[in-house]
């Protein structure tokens, strides 16, 4: 019944936009790129002044807006670029290509100014962070390489489940329940040298945005946030080439056109190298990475563009040759953008994600690899019905390839017999549409819908149990154990094991008080049909997923967000305010002891419950002049239940609410960036946050001489407080002034005060004592590091 409700509110919303088509228009479009080097611009605000409306560009930097005949002003505005304020005589459908510049340049009719980053304040687009690629290279990193993951960290809502490891939680959500694409290919695993550095080479990025909430129907398949990330197309007017060389990592980058102002190529490597020097201290053991970015985009006319682009990386980890662990992301895009007039565009995309593991332990003699495979096909369409209503609409079908493991022998003598795990196959698709909708000068209301549709599919024989229930309960012992299969059941190839169907309605709306003020309000509905087999807090490599079946059932997420946003003192200071509730249902957990590795009954070892999560988020900010920066700050509380099947069940932690393992009370980050002069400018990042939630013992028994320790409940404690300072300072040596060669060096201070933070804390036995000990454990101290960056 909500979903009937909601559906007829979309449509009586929809519909009631046709009225503003009853007099005669005229269609202003065009795509903004950057002059030097043609690269479209995302985002690019286009302002009508004498009506107060406008638009933006989108991923693509096309624009398109109808206005009544007549003589407007039009001001385009890009963080980074200079404002530009023109003329238009509009009484025909024009077609307006503009270019911005970075420097200053006075033209004729043509006022340029500074644009000053700011708060959205009509938009009702509310929960969504943007980090420009310049703000990420001024933060301070560890060992100076630039990492667009941990950036996200200083931002509220967003933490990680502990120093050193890979993915991130937005909002309590765990790492599996990110959207992370990468030119819209989906990235399995975001990380390098487990979780030092992410996989996204900072310069073949051009936009990233983060949404939390509010998220728009166009995506769908995850429940807590979407990470949408493109990469330069290159330039198609000169040939550059961009670099840097740190103490354990390089990068290059070389740009250019192949058909100058039509065509053009990007090839982006980077690498680590300090493995190279291990031979020199008889040291075996290596760990190092490597990717490579590429991309080609050819303009064919006004109305039609094609690009490929792929990425390509591998860790490599190797322990005395005995132990080599191998993993990483591959991804293949071919775009085309289409221009069917001045009023409708569209994006056909054919894609291609590759997630491998594999690892060689030859201690047992055997070769083991898993991993994840998709073939995506999308078609999404843009349509700008008028200047205050805006659709979106498509459709996106995927078809996953789940490889659990394969076993094989690693030598002659290995007494290991080859084994592949069943193969599972699944297939999503999915229909949406999404209208943004200015019903009046004040109130601003997105509205979508989004029909998803999920298929698990044969080849494959699973096992049958009693009353349906892989997972009993021992009344004696208190405990849950795998059930035994009472048979089995064969699905032939493509036959369907299980399927569902979803609605998923969004709805945001915005009140703007004036130009500097405003609240907002959404709502979404997400489901998530894959699951991450995982026993820890976020992705590690060896982690397995798994789609929806009849035990795994799909989680269904449903959260609310309410926000305050204002700029003031003419836009140098910004401050955005938001609460946020989501209710998430059939989210797993695991049963004391569950082994996840190499098991081809799941079933056996989860257990289905439902989380929360709620909090409040503040941002302020300084957007202006020698001194820039935020303050971000999280309240938040996150727990999971569940609860008992019957009444002799006690469920975990005895039904009762519990933290889950990405809980963080308070999460404080403060960032600063000064700008002394034209050679030096220095940053500085404090972050504070509530330890991780942890189960320690709470008592011990012994048992034939063994001291045997008890636990408390799931996540009754906490790590340490976290805490860390770290500074950076850029020289931009005066040499530079008229050159082509432009250099720079970056020195940094990873925790200035040598804070050691625990990632863990384990208890054990003291051999000479006997007394019990807590061992913690920390990953980094104090360190230094300088980087080279250069470009010509």
């Amino acid at each position: 019944m909500l979903f009937r409700k909601s559906i007829l509110i979309l449509l009586f919303l929809f519909f009631s936009g046709f009225q503003a088509f009853s007099q005669e228009k005229f269609t202003l479009s065009g795509t903004i790129t950057d002059q030097k080097n043609n690269e479209s611009l995302i985002g690019v605000t286009i302002i009508i002044t004498e009506l107060k409306t406008g638009t933006t560009t989108n991923e693509y930097g096309f624009y398109s807006i109808s206005l009544p005949k007549g003589t407007y002003t039009l001001e385009i505005s890009y963080i980074g670029f200079e404002t530009i304020t023109s003329t238009i005589v509009l009484d025909k459908n024009i077609r307006n290509n503009i270019s911005l510049k970075e420097s200053q340049e006075l033209l004729k009719e043509v006022i340029v100014s500074d644009r000053k980053v700011k708060a959205e304040i009509r938009k009702p687009e509310m929960s969504v962070n943007k980090l420009t690629i310049q703000e990420i290279k001024q933060m301070p990193v560890l060992l100076g390489e630039v990492d667009i993951i941990k950036s996200l960290l200083t931002l509220p809502g967003v933490t990680n489940a502990g120093e050193g490891q890979s993915g991130f939680n937005v909002r309590g959500g765990s790492a599996d329940q990110n959207l992370i694409l990468l030119d819209e290919a989906t990235i399995y695993n975001s990380s390098h040298l487990f979780g030092l550095f992410s996989v996204f080479n900072p310069d073949a990025i051009k936009d990233l945005k983060l949404y939390k909430g509010g998220i728009p129907a166009r995506f769908g398949g995850r429940l807590s946030s979407v990470l949408d990330i493109y990469q330069k197309e290159g330039n198609s007017k000169d040939f550059h080439m961009t670099g840097g060389i740190g103490l354990i990592s390089s990068r290059l980058l070389a740009e250019g056109p192949i058909v100058k102002d039509k065509a053009s190529f990007l090839v982006a490597g980077r690498g680590s190298y300090a493995h190279l020097f291990l031979p020199l201290f008889n040291n075996d053991n290596s760990a190092y990475f490597y990717d490579l970015n590429t991309k080609l985009s050819y303009k064919l006319n006004d109305n039609n563009n094609v690009f490929i682009s792929g990425y390509f990386g591998r860790d490599v980890f190797n322990l005395n040759k005995s132990f080599v662990n191998t993993y990483g992301n591959s991804v293949l895009n071919l775009r085309w953008n289409h221009l069917f007039d001045e009023k409708l565009f569209s994006n056909m995309s054919f894609i291609y994600s590759d997630y491998y593991y594999g690892l060689k332990l030859d201690i047992i003699g055997f070769n083991w690899d898993s991993g994840i495979k998709n073939y995506n096909f999308k078609y999404d369409f843009k349509h700008y019905l008028s200047n205050k209503i805006k659709l979106t609409y498509g459709n996106n079908s995927i078809y996953y390839d789940f490889n659990p493991g394969r076993i094989e022998p690693s030598n002659d003598n290995s007494s290991i017999n080859p084994e592949q795990l069943a193969k599972k196959y699944a297939f999503e698709s999915a229909f949406y549409v999404d209208a943004e909708h200015e019903l009046s000068k004040k109130i601003t209301v997105s509205y979508g819908l989004r029909y998803s549709m999920f298929y698990r599919l044969g080849e494959q024989t699973l096992n049958t149990y009693e009353n349906n229930q892989a997972v009993i309960f021992n009344p004696i012992f208190q405990i849950y154990e795998s059930a035994t299969p009472t048979g089995t059941v064969s699905y032939k190839k493509n036959e369907t094991i299980a399927n569902f169907d979803n609605w998923e309605p969004r709805l945001g709306i915005s009140y703007a008080f004036n130009d500097d003020q405003s609240i907002k309000a959404s709502y979404n509905r997400m489901t998530q049909y894959l699951h991450l087999i995982s026993n820890t807090q976020s992705p590690t490599p060896l982690d397995v997923w798994a789609p929806s079946d009849n035990f795994l059932k799909p989680q269904l997420l449903d959260q609310f967000a309410v926000g305050y946003f204002q700029n003031f003192k003419n836009d140098d200071y910004s401050l955005e305010v938001e609460t946020y509730y989501k209710n998430i249902q059939n989210r797993v957990d695991y049963i004391d002891g569950a082994n996840l590795i190499a098991n081809e009954a799941i079933e056996q070892v989860v257990l289905s419950g439902k989380a929360r999560a709620y909090g409040l988020e503040v941002l302020f900010r300084k957007n202006h002049g020698q001194f820039t920066g935020w303050i971000a700050y999280t309240l938040s509380r996150t727990e999971q239940q569940i609860e008992g099947r019957t009444p002799e069940e006690t469920g975990i932690n005895n039904g009762q609410w519990y933290r889950t393992g990405y809980d963080k009370l308070n999460d404080i980050s403060v960032v600063g960036n000064y700008k002394l002069d034209e050679k030096w400018r220095f940053g500085a990042n404090f972050s504070l946050q509530t330890g991780q939630p942890v189960t320690f013992p709470n008592g011990q028994y012994e048992y034939n001489g063994i001291t045997v320790p008890s636990y408390s409940l799931r996540n009754e404690n906490n790590l340490p407080t976290y805490h860390r300072l770290d500074v950076s300072a850029t020289l931009t040596p005066a040499s530079n002034t008229g050159r082509k060669w432009q250099g720079e060096w970056v020195f940094g201070i990873y925790n200035v005060y040598n804070r050691m933070n625990a990632a863990s804390i384990t208890f054990q036995q003291n051999k000479e004592t006997a007394s019990n000990e807590a061992i913690r454990l920390s990953i980094f101290g104090f360190i230094p590091s300088v980087t080279y960056n250069f470009k010509f």
